[in-house]
């Protein structure tokens, strides 16, 4: 495993260039985000998610969360936000809300699980969003730990677990923890709360009752 050093706020492009370059050959990279560490693969790949699962030691049929570069990524692979969801996006992105869409039929069958459905976000930090905007896709962002293993924001502890499952770490230091971004379904008439998390569900109906 290659393990690289990135700024926080401003990323080498030539170490986010390399770990594209992974990425798009179908490998797992582990990032940080503005939570915890997760683990990037093009989820549009059967091949990569399929590497992904057996890095985790998962199951398959679990769906997995993504981020993404920005809200234009997101329509473009995803989907257009419905109203609702382009609403809270406009609100809370980039942020820890992570809302959940109809799932395009090109991802990967493993990222969906058996929900018919994916969450995409758009986080508040550099890294990812910069290797997204690299990769030109959304990429995956699962916890970058062993199932059953809790996650973690110390890219030690992301290293002794998986230096011989992934291909690269990126490598910003600990990242900030916390609790893990609000999960929202936009995909009904009304939003539904499937996690609770950073953003709190009163922030989230506060936002949606402005638009009554």
């Amino acid at each position: 495993m290659i393990r690289a050093r990135v700024d926080v706020w401003s990323p080498d492009p030539a170490v986010i260039e390399q770990a594209c370059a992974f990425i798009l050959a179908g490998s797992v990279v582990a990032i940080p985000t503005d939570t915890l560490y997760g683990l990037a693969a093009d989820p549009f790949s059967t091949v990569a998610v399929e590497r992904l699962v057996t890095a985790k030691g998962r199951r398959p049929d679990h769906a997995m969360p993504l981020v993404a570069a920005d809200t234009l990524q997101v329509a473009r692979w995803i989907g257009p936000l419905p109203h609702l969801g382009r609403r809270l996006a406009d609100r809370f992105w980039p942020g820890p809300l992570t809302l959940i869409l109809a799932a395009p039929d090109r991802i990967a069958a493993a990222v969906v699980g058996k929900t018919g459905t994916v969450g995409v976000r758009v986080p508040a930090h550099a890294v990812p969003r910069a290797l997204c905007a690299a990769c030109d896709r959304p990429l995956t962002a699962t916890s970058a730990n062993l199932t059953g293993q809790p996650p973690t924001g110390d890219p030690d502890e992301v290293a002794a677990s998986l230096a011989e499952r992934i291909d690269m770490l990126l490598d910003a230091g600990r990242t900030a923890g916390g609790p893990p971004s609000t999960l929202v379904d936009v995909t009904g008439e009304a939003p539904a709360l499937v996690r609770a998390g950073a953003i709190s569900w009163q922030s989230v109906l506060e936002i949606v009752s402005e638009g009554d």
